[in-house]
Order: C-alpha cells, then structure tokens, then sequence
C-alpha cells in the first residue's frame, strides 16, 4: 500500500492535507483565540467525537486559563448529512454569563451548529464564539458567522485528524479525500 493511500470500510483514500499543514493552521487560531481572551476564563465546549483531536491540540496552544466540556450531537451518516440533528448528550451545567468557544471539527451545512447555538443561547452566556478545523461555506445554509476557521476547503468528504467515515479514520494524523482514481 502506498503511504499517502488508505483504505476505510469500502472506500479508497488519498492524502489531502498532511499532518503539518493541520498543526500550523491550529496554531494560527490559538494565537487569534489567545489575543481574544487573555483576560477571560472561557469554557471550550468540544463537539463530540470529531474535534477531539483538534480541541487537545487547541487547547495545549492557548496560554489562558480556561475550562473545558463536552456535548455529542450528529446528523451524519456514511457519508452524507441527515439534516437531522441528534443529542446523545449536552451541556447540564450552568454557563449563564460564562464565555463558550463551541470547538467543531467539521461545519458543514451548519444544522447541528444551529442546533447547539439555539440550546445555548437558552442558557444565557455571556458570548458563545464558533470555532472549527474545517468549513465548507459553499455548503453553509445559516446567516451566523464562524468566528474562527482553520482551514476552509471545499465540498469533498475527508477523514482523518478524528473525523470518521462510519466510525473508522479517526486516528490519522493527515486528511484523507476519497480517491476517485
């Protein structure tokens, strides 16, 4: 097997965007996230389970104090969005007047940000910000801004750095495309 190729379940994979590249596009946003709260406590809220890589590596490049916590919502399956948005678990603690950082690997369509952003705002913080490794805006359907993105790309559907293609790929440490090939 080639290095720079994979295979996952059925479908055949080819390096997109290798480990150093995601390492520097992470640092830019922790020096942006660093200047912005300096002087504040905020919670990052890591959306579960594929920014957990991106919110370890995140949080480890910021030099503020801050909490961290999680919520597990989805709406993929294979490799299309559901458009139905689904909680397993959330934020059942109090975050009124606290400033949240929602840490998402992958911002999309934007319904299950939508989702996470009304069940938010219900609980009075102070500021809620959107930060993600990736953003697909030609698929975006929300007029709410992404306050921090790593790395826009285009509408492939990748794998690879914790996002999965049914459950598998998490672990790698590059982006994988499909490779139509």
């Amino acid at each position: 097997m080639e290095d720079n190729k994979i295979t996952l379940g059925d479908k055949r994979f080819k390096v997109m965007i290798p480990a150093a590249e995601i390492d520097k596009a992470v640092e830019r946003v922790a020096e942006k996230l660093n200047e912005r709260y300096a002087d504040s406590t905020p919670i990052f809220l890591g959306v579960l389970s594929g920014a957990f890589l991106f919110l370890s590596d995140l949080v480890r490049k910021t030099k503020f104090d801050c909490q961290l916590a999680f919520v597990k919502i989805s709406s993929y399956e294979g490799t299309q969005s559901t458009g139905v948005v689904k909680q397993q678990f959330g934020v059942d603690f109090d975050i009124e007047g606290r400033d949240i950082i929602i840490v998402e690997d992958i911002v999309e369509t934007g319904h299950s940000m939508n989702y996470l952003l009304d069940h938010l705002k219900a609980k009075n913080p102070r500021s809620i910000s959107i930060c993600t490794l990736f953003f697909k805006p030609n698929k975006f359907l929300y007029e709410y801004n992404i306050d921090y993105v790593a790395m826009p790309i285009g509408d492939e559907f990748i794998v690879g750095y914790g996002l999965d293609y049914d459950q598998l790929g998490r672990n790698l440490k590059d982006i994988y495309v499909i490779d139509e090939e």
